[in-house]
């Protein structure tokens, strides 16, 4: 199997404005009134009354996050993640569609950001520094999002080296790149597991307390893993085919045939 025809690497980058800032004022002044140090603590300050608008673009990122690594495998360097081919397009479409609600909830905050900014000056009092708020055009680069999409490393190099060198750093890269796909393999194995056991559990535990949410989320990793199966492992597939069918079964005689 020639991995780079099965898969390609992708990495998330997200950054965003927290509304927090480190006060050196504040944080010398706790320390006066508790006879310490300023090494004992720091006072970070929210620059901003609580909020739903940037409350909401944060929750929204953490949704982007966790769905980002949920369609995705790991692959060994920190950040970068391994997208298998068959999920591609699903991926993507969804992500296109997650990324154009964040935008919206970016630009909703925006345009409540000079409200929000003069709010701060009588949530925070005496801790309130205009200089700690950026102007909007500063506060709109703060928020970006992008997925980069690269091809998996292959051997093919076409550099002058000597033959020696380059059959070491062929072997080297088959090498790590073989390592990858198996953690990302065993990776996929765990999480059909790690669900498939908590199901168990529920089942054999007669106090246990179903939920909709426990069947729809068995479901969409049962989805997931078919696309993440980028290996065309006939164990995987026939085991997720075959204990997620029987434990659905169970449950729906179990919920009365919902």
């Amino acid at each position: 199997m020639k991995l780079s025809d099965k898969a390609l690497l992708v990495q998330l980058n997200v950054s965003q404005w927290t509304a927090r800032k480190y006060d050196k004022r504040a944080t010398e002044q706790v320390a006066q009134q508790n006879n310490t140090t300023i090494g004992a603590g720091r006072y970070n300050k929210s620059l901003l009354p609580m909020n739903d608008y940037l409350d909401n673009v944060h929750k929204k990122t953490t949704a982007i996050r966790a769905k980002y690594y949920a369609n995705t495998l790991p692959w060994g360097i920190e950040g970068t993640m391994l997208l298998p081919s068959a999920n591609y397009l699903n991926f993507m479409t969804e992500f296109r569609n997650e990324k154009a609600e964040w935008q919206q909830l970016v630009d909703k905050f925006w345009d409540e950001y000079p409200r929000l900014k003069q709010d701060a000056q009588r949530f925070l009092g005496n801790l309130y520094n205009a200089s700690d708020y950026p102007m909007l055009h500063d506060i709109q680069r703060r928020f970006n999002m992008d997925l980069a999409v690269f091809p998996v490393p292959s051997n093919d190099f076409r550099v002058q080296i000597s033959d020696e060198e380059l059959s070491r750093i062929q072997s080297d890269v088959e090498s790590r790149v073989q390592d990858a796909a198996e953690q990302a393999m065993k990776e996929a194995w765990q999480r059909l597991y790690d669900k498939v056991k908590h199901m168990a559990e529920k089942l054999a535990d007669p106090k246990a307390i179903f939920r909709d949410t426990l069947i729809d989320n068995t479901k969409e990793v049962c989805s997931v893993l078919s696309r993440l199966n980028f290996a065309d492992d006939p164990d995987l597939r026939r085991v997720k085919a075959a204990e997620a069918k029987d434990i659905m079964d169970k449950m729906g005689a179990f919920m009365g045939g919902n």
